[in-house]
């Protein structure tokens, strides 16, 4: 069996005393791709560049995932003042460049999920032992900070893969100027059982009232679209609530805290912030909803090329979704099954919840169709790299 190398910030349950830094949304996408290899007969080993939050030095050990998915962690310096980040993020770079020289010769295939912190890492490695190079490309991170100098990096640096993997066509157009084989997912593909947890509580919903639950779960970053999510609530029906859950940093947090107490001072329709939630515990609250929101800043430059994951997640638990009309989204293959709504405003949203709320949709079939297709597809890629 074939081993697969996946570079990217990752960590599991089993090592919250680490506290190391990721994101969840790629997080999760990374455990959907390794499965989906892993089923297509690879034995997968996911090296983790996530760096810790404590205060405190933590060795390379490797954990055990799943049949043929394990997990390495690498060595990781202590947080802490600017001089010891700056430190650590370096200490992180040099460790990986040991792994790949020590780990990898030209037969081997390295799947590298994109960051600015260890591209150059990953060219030079590439230079030196000539593996293959299949590079999953969320976005490019230029078009989120606006730095010119930056881009140019980025475009050098995806020059440098043996193939691609995009969530978007637009992504593809804009940077696989070459023609170099690519295959497209969007997110997470993984139907998710049903729990049969919807919602009810007895001192807010009777008996007779039919209590649509409504979800926003992502980043409290501006934009993002959480605050106009929260804000929808000031158009709808008190049969209505708005469940606000995910991450910022603290000030975000705080100042999306405030919002929702604003709101929910003077509006019919509910709306809570319900904290940050992962794993079982993320997949039981969003099935307990009816409608999740996709509501972030279509003025925002990345959202040309970039897919919202939130939305596959959604889907695949079974939710109608409610999405601001932009392309990449519309034009994807899951465009069809989405309410959308035309400009950024909570009461555009709140029409678009509406029309939702009314119809009903087979979401699970469309992830399941979409989760064989890339399983195909990544199968072809690997066997021509």
């Amino acid at each position: 069996m074939d081993e697969l190398l996946y570079i990217g910030c990752y960590d599991c349950n089993e090592n919250k005393i680490e506290n190391r830094k990721v994101a969840l949304s790629a997080v999760n996408k990374m455990n959907y791709i390794a499965k989906s290899l892993r089923d297509i007969g690879y034995r997968v080993k996911i090296v983790s560049s996530a760096i810790t939050m404590n205060k405190k030095r933590y060795e390379a050990r490797s954990v055990n995932l799943e049949h043929n998915i394990e997990l390495q962690l690498l060595p990781t310096l202590p947080c802490g003042s600017v001089c010891a980040r700056v430190l650590q993020r370096l200490t992180m770079r040099i460790q990986i460049a040991r792994f790949l020289y020590k780990n990898t010769n030209e037969n081997s295939k390295v799947i590298v999920y994109h960051s600015c912190g260890y591209m150059r890492i990953i060219e030079l490695l590439k230079k030196i032992k000539k593996f293959k190079l299949i590079l999953e490309v969320e976005e490019i991170y230029a078009d989120v900070s606006g730095n010119e100098r930056m881009r140019k990096s980025e475009l050098h640096f995806f020059n440098q893969a043996d193939a691609f993997i995009f969530p978007t066509e637009l992504l593809n157009q804009q940077i696989n100027k070459k023609g170099k084989p690519y295959v497209l997912i969007h997110g997470t593909y993984q139907v998710e059982a049903a729990r049969e947890c919807k919602f009810f509580n007895s001192k807010i919903h009777s008996d007779k009232q039919s209590q649509i639950h409504v979800v926003y779960a992502g980043t409290f970053d501006s934009r993002k679209g959480g605050a106009i999510a929260a804000a929808a609530a000031e158009h709808l029906p008190s049969n209505y609530h708005i469940h606000i859950i995910g991450f910022g940093t603290v000030e975000e947090t705080e100042k999306m805290k405030n919002l929702i107490s604003k709101i929910a001072d003077k509006n019919k329709a509910m709306v809570t912030y319900d904290g940050c939630l992962s794993g079982e515990e993320y997949i039981r609250f969003i099935q307990g909803c009816d409608i999740g929101l996709s509501t972030q800043n279509p003025d925002a430059a990345f959202n040309m090329t970039s897919f919202p994951s939130k939305i596959l997640s959604y889907l695949a638990n079974g939710l109608r979704v409610v999405s601001i009309r932009i392309s990449a989204i519309e034009d994807s293959a899951i465009g069809k099954e989405l309410f959308y709504y035309e400009n950024q405003t909570p009461l555009e949203v709140a029409e678009a919840i509406k029309r939702a709320s009314a119809e009903k949709k087979n979401s699970r079939a469309v992830i399941k169709e979409l989760d064989e297709k890339f399983k195909d597809e990544i199968g072809k890629i690997l066997s021509i790299v």
